[in-house]
C-alpha cells in the first residue's frame, strides 16, 4: 500500500464534514465501506471501475437524469454532499465486497484529486507504476490548479 497526502497551507474549514473510505483485503476480496465523494477505483487489466458512488448532490441530479456525467464534471454545487461524517450522530455507509484479483490496482482517493486529475490519467499512472502513483498524481492534480486537499492510496494485488 502506498499513500501519499499533500493538504494546502491556510485554508479554513467551517462546518463541513468529510469522508472515509474504509477498505480491508481479505482472500482477494475487497470489503468496502464508502461515505462521502472520495472514490475507490479498481483497475483490471485495460480497465478502470469506480466502485463507490458520490454521496452528493450532483451525482443525485446525474441519477436522475436531470443532468449528464459531463455537466457534473464542472457543476457549481458538485462539492455538496448529501452524506458525511460530522454532520449527523449516525451515518449509515454504502457496503459491498468486490473482487480483488491477482494484479488489480485500488486506487483509494480524496475529490481534490478527482476534481483535478481525469479518470484516464488516474489510470495511466497507477497502471505504470502503482508504486509511485500516488505521489505523480498528486502533483499533476496540483500542476492543474490544486484546489483542495488530496490524499492518494494504491494497492496492488501482488
Amino acid at each position: 500500500m502506498i499513500v501519499y497526502e499533500k493538504s494546502l497551507e491556510n485554508k479554513e474549514l467551517v462546518g463541513m464534514g468529510t469522508t472515509i473510505e474504509v477498505c480491508l483485503i481479505y482472500n482477494n476480496r475487497a470489503y468496502i465501506a464508502h461515505v462521502g465523494d472520495s472514490r475507490i477505483y479498481r483497475i483490471r487489466k485495460e480497465t478502470i471501475r469506480q466502485l463507490t458512488q458520490d454521496h452528493s448532490y450532483v451525482q443525485t441530479l446525474v441519477k436522475q437524469g436531470t443532468i449528464t456525467k459531463e455537466e457534473a464534471v464542472h457543476h457549481p454545487k458538485k462539492n455538496i454532499l448529501t452524506k458525511a461524517l460530522g454532520c449527523n450522530a449516525f451515518v449509515e455507509p454504502d457496503v459491498m465486497v468486490r473482487g480483488f484479483q491477482k494484479e488489480d490496482i485500488l486506487v483509494i482517493c480524496s475529490d481534490g484529486l478527482t476534481n483535478m486529475v481525469t479518470q484516464e490519467d488516474i489510470y495511466n499512472i497507477a497502471k505504470s507504476n502503482f508504486e509511485i502513483a500516488p505521489k505523480e498524481l498528486i502533483d499533476l492534480a496540483n500542476e492543474n490548479g490544486g484546489m483542495d486537499n488530496v490524499t492518494v492510496i494504491t494497492i496492488k494485488n501482488l
